[in-house]
C-alpha cells in the first residue's frame, strides 16, 4: 500500500507559501506559510499534520489492542502534541482518555502504553514518544 502527498510552494521560505494536497483530497490545495508554522499564520504546518497522522494511528492501534484484551472501548479520544526544539521535533506526546467497560484503571494504562509501543507512527519517529491515559 502506497499513500501520498504534494506540496507546491512558491516564493523563498520565509516569504513564500505553499499548498499541500493529499490522495485522498481531505487536504486540497491547503494554506501553509512561516508564519502558520512558526508563528500564528492562519493555515496548517508540517508539525500539525504529524500529530494529526500520530493521535489518528494510535487512536485506532489502541482500539485493536483494547478489543484484543477483551475491553471493546466505548469512545477513545487522543490528543498529540509534538514539540520543535531548534529545528528538531524532539517529542510526541499523546494524551488519551477512553471509556472503556469493565477495565481498570492499570490494565488501561498498560494497554495504552501497549498500543502507544506497536503504533506504526510512533515506531516511524526518531524521538521521544509517550503517552498520558485516562480511564472516564
Amino acid at each position: 500500500m502506497k499513500r501520498f502527498a504534494t506540496t507546491v510552494w512558491n516564493g523563498t521560505g520565509k516569504e513564500g507559501s505553499g499548498l499541500v494536497s493529499t490522495q485522498s483530497t481531505v487536504l486540497n490545495n491547503t494554506q501553509f506559510s512561516w508564519k502558520s508554522r512558526f508563528e500564528e499564520g492562519i493555515g496548517t504546518n508540517p508539525e500539525e499534520l504529524i500529530a494529526a497522522a500520530h493521535s489518528g494511528c494510535y487512536t485506532m492501534k489502541f482500539t485493536f489492542v483494547l478489543g484484543g484484551a477483551g475491553f471493546p472501548p466505548e469512545q477513545i479520544s487522543t490528543r498529540c502534541d509534538i514539540t520543535l526544539d531548534n529545528g528538531v521535533i524532539t517529542k510526541s506526546e499523546l494524551s488519551v482518555t477512553g471509556k472503556v467497560p469493565g477495565i481498570t484503571a492499570e490494565k488501561f494504562n498498560e494497554l495504552a502504553e501497549e498500543a502507544r509501543a506497536g503504533c506504526l507512527v510512533t515506531k516511524l519517529y526518531n524521538c521521544e514518544t509517550t503517552v498520558v491515559a485516562t480511564l472516564a
